[in-house]
């Protein structure tokens, strides 16, 4: 049981460290780029105040693996953040948000630690906030989700960052089941059920073709998947494609 407990431990750190992860991708852009076009804030900064939640609730509990996973991950957050405001045009409204996050953080570590009594009260009060906190976090896409899943366009979904998410999920309903702890397994349900969705829109469009359109999820990608066409309309999509990239300098 011990070598279960601690390969489920590791896993649960590998996964969803590679999920935390997933942002040095806009990361490097941003650095490229020296922009911060179509790269989502809120995301960021939503992410950083979980991990800060989940590593109170880990520091009250003794859970080393709760601890060291929210540690790196509110680092990760805190440098996706910081950059951000670097190289973002408009930083006062990006800045007023993190201090308005700031000052919720603050308020509730006060009020946890203040007016709530040591012990499983604290403990009970916290997992409970912070479960509510990751549930809406993985259900606050669910709209664009079933509009995806509708229309077919899958081309604004990360495959990567859907298998990392349900891997991650998973691994933390084992382990809280493990720990008999229903604030880890509650909270991750969803993100197994939302993930897997994903994962079925993405194969499912596998035998589609890639046509211009709009595309209005996450992030604002400019291709959108459609049925293959018939075969005599091949020929004018490719041409539109091409002469579309031309002019936009994508070659």
């Amino acid at each position: 049981m011990e070598l279960f407990m601690s390969l489920l431990s590791w896993a649960c750190i590998v996964f969803t460290v590679g999920m935390f992860s997933t942002g040095l991708t806009d990361l490097k852009k941003m650095r490229a780029t020296k922009s911060t076009d179509n790269i989502q804030f809120l995301p960021f900064l939503t992410t950083c105040l979980n991990n800060l939640g989940w590593l109170y609730y880990g520091i009250l509990k003794r859970d080393q693996t709760v601890i060291l996973v929210n540690v790196i991950g509110a680092a990760l957050q805190t440098l996706y953040i910081t950059v951000f405001i670097h190289y973002t045009k408009q930083k006062k409204p990006f800045l007023s948000q993190t201090l308005l996050a700031g000052a919720v953080l603050a308020g509730g570590w006060f009020y946890f630690s203040t007016f709530l009594p040591e012990g499983e009260t604290r403990l009970n009060q916290l997992g409970l906030t912070c479960s509510a906190i990751t549930v809406s976090m993985y259900l606050s896409p669910l709209t664009d989700l079933v509009n995806i899943v509708r229309s077919g366009n899958v081309q604004c979904l990360s495959f990567p960052l859907t298998v990392a998410t349900f891997f991650t999920s998973t691994s933390w309903v084992l382990y809280g089941h493990q720990v008999s702890d229903l604030y880890m397994v509650v909270p991750n349900m969803p993100g197994i059920l939302t993930n897997s969705e994903r994962a079925a829109a993405v194969g499912k469009a596998g035998t589609e073709v890639l046509i211009p359109g709009p595309c209005v999820c996450e992030g604002g990608c400019f291709l959108s998947s459609k049925r293959r066409p018939p075969r005599t309309s091949r020929l004018n999509i490719r041409v539109f494609t091409v002469g579309k990239a031309k002019r936009h300098g994508w070659f």
